[in-house]
């Protein structure tokens, strides 16, 4: 019996299936960060919500902790990266929430467009103000949608139904699959300058941050209404919040903030602006799947068994020469989703040496989980990985390779004119990138890394060395890809930071780059 603490309510149905199961269900809603580190000692498990921080101290402290169960989708309040350090599995329930939030989305829509909010405030506070809330019906407008994942598909379809023409934006998206759900693709500025409405469905990762800013507001149709119910932080709510002042926005509908909870965002007290707090996944409907869901995640975890939304750990029965590659094969999905443009139509996953004459299932999976997982605005697991792959048009290929004089395992992945090639090192088990794009090499993938193509032509090491010395960007590591025709080179730059876009762009200003391209791991 293990004891199980649990600092958010939760279905009741889930509890009752961990008790039942013969585990000790420790109930403490309401903890504070103190009382929780104070709690957390001799827990096998803690199950939360939105609310509970689960930090790297909290960690530290569950010295009997195995797993971490968010029963939602967002990981935002769980350190992901510290609980893998300390072995602890983390599982969420990504399936949950998905037809709350596109419901909720809808909700918002609606309520935006007619401003009921507003004439309900009115009407409560004694005036009768017909005139002063008139609206625009939803059919025949264009409905821009960011990101065509699952909540972005649902979104879609309710749209449709209300007479709406749909566009969208999703590079990993392929222009057939949406043609056959009747939606037009299109860049993301076109989108902005020819919707009525645009619905937010994208991940928060360092690439979206600030997605809608000042510049794509500029540019976007008069009267264009905005709606998040993702994830705060994508749109700059003081920008979004000035260009309705100026007439320039008509309104817009958020349930989700920057910082959270939140009691003073910009946007409050705009005119024409809805905001509701956080509640996407509030209905019982969400609740009751995410509790039970994640209770049996728990249980799962807590018993040593594969568990399918496990986020963060190696998949259960892998051979054993092929468990330290699992990681490395996910490293390399999620570089190589920063390679691409959008999801090529098919994916290679080939592997080398000693891990060629094994079942490589789970690793093929894992490099399909980090290529995901850069791309959509659902969490990756190893049980989702392909079928969000397949629901975005991409055919995984497994290849093996009978390759004596092959280390002890490559791994590559190519696809769309791009490929990657990694290994681990002999040396120090760390691991290594040994070919890009076909240029050879040997550079210890960072966090955050620059691929620069140029010319083959001196002093070009130099011109990126200033150029992120002088924007205070430290350099960890760099490596020359050989290049075979003398023509074309290609540098890796493994940075200490995010290069800044100021930065790229003065790099493309240099008649000698060809491209450059920045990966910041989330």
């Amino acid at each position: 019996m293990s004891r199980i603490l649990v600092t958010e309510k939760i279905a009741e149905a889930g509890l009752e299936s961990l008790r039942a199961a013969g585990h000790e269900v420790d109930v403490r809603l309401g903890l504070d960060p103190e009382q929780l580190i104070g709690a957390i000692p001799g827990a096998a498990a803690i199950i939360i919500r939105s609310s509970t921080q689960v930090n790297a101290d909290v960690i530290e402290a569950g010295t009997d902790l195995a797993v971490v169960g968010r029963a939602g989708i967002g990981l935002d309040n769980v350190d992901v990266d510290a609980a893998t350090r300390r072995g602890v599995m983390v599982v969420n329930a990504p399936q949950s929430n998905t037809l709350s939030a596109a419901e909720h989305t809808m909700a918002l829509l609606l309520a935006q467009a007619r401003n009921v909010a507003q004439a309900h405030a009115a009407l409560v506070d004694g005036r009768w103000e017909r005139s002063k809330w008139e609206g625009v019906e939803l059919s025949d407008k264009t409905l821009g949608v960011i990101g065509l994942g699952r909540i972005g598909r649902l979104v879609a379809q309710r749209a449709a139904a209300f007479g709406m023409k749909l566009v969208a934006y999703d590079p990993f998206v392929s222009l057939e699959m949406a043609r056959k759900s009747g939606i037009e693709m299109l860049d993301l500025e076109t989108l902005m300058a020819t919707s009525d409405f645009v619905t937010i469905h994208v991940a928060k990762t360092p690439d979206t941050i600030g997605l809608i800013g000042k510049e794509l507001l500029a540019g976007a149709k008069p009267g264009l209404r905005v709606v998040n119910v993702a994830r705060g932080g994508i749109v700059d709510e003081a920008a979004l919040a000035e260009a309705i002042r100026d007439g320039r926005i008509a309104g817009a509908a958020f349930d989700v903030f920057e910082t959270e909870p939140c009691i003073d965002s910009p946007l409050f007290g705009v005119p024409g602006v809805v905001v509701t707090p956080h509640l996407g996944a509030s209905t019982r409907e969400a609740q009751d799947k995410a509790g039970i869901t994640i209770a049996e995640q728990v249980q799962l975890a807590l018993a040593g068994d594969f568990v399918p939304f496990a986020v963060n750990v190696d998949a259960g029965e892998a051979a054993e020469v092929l468990k330290p590659f699992l990681p490395l094969a996910e490293r390399l999905g999620a570089i190589y989703a920063f390679l691409v443009d959008s999801l090529p139509e098919s994916l290679d996953v080939e592997f080398r040496g000693e891990i060629a004459g094994v079942d490589p299932r789970y690793a093929v999976l894992a490099a399909v989980k980090g290529l995901m997982s850069q791309v959509g605005d659902q969490p990756a697991s190893y049980v989702n990985a392909l079928t969000l792959a397949e629901e975005r048009g991409l055919e995984v290929r497994t290849v093996t390779v009978d390759d004596p004089s092959a280390r002890s395992g490559i791994v590559s992945l190519r696809g769309g004119g791009h490929s990657i090639t990694g290994t681990i090192s002999s040396l120090d088990g760390d691991f290594r990138v040994i070919n890009l794009d076909g240029h050879s090499l040997e550079i210890r993938p960072g966090q955050h890394m620059l691929v620069v193509r140029n010319d083959d032509t001196p002093g070009m090491v130099g011109v990126v060395g200033s150029a992120l010395g002088d924007a205070k960007v430290n350099i960890s590591n760099m490596h020359i890809g050989e290049t075979t025709d003398g023509v074309a080179a290609l540098m890796v730059v493994a940075t200490g930071s995010a290069v800044p876009a100021s930065v790229q762009d003065a790099l493309l200003s240099d008649p000698h780059i060809k491209s450059v391209r920045a990966i910041n791991l989330w």
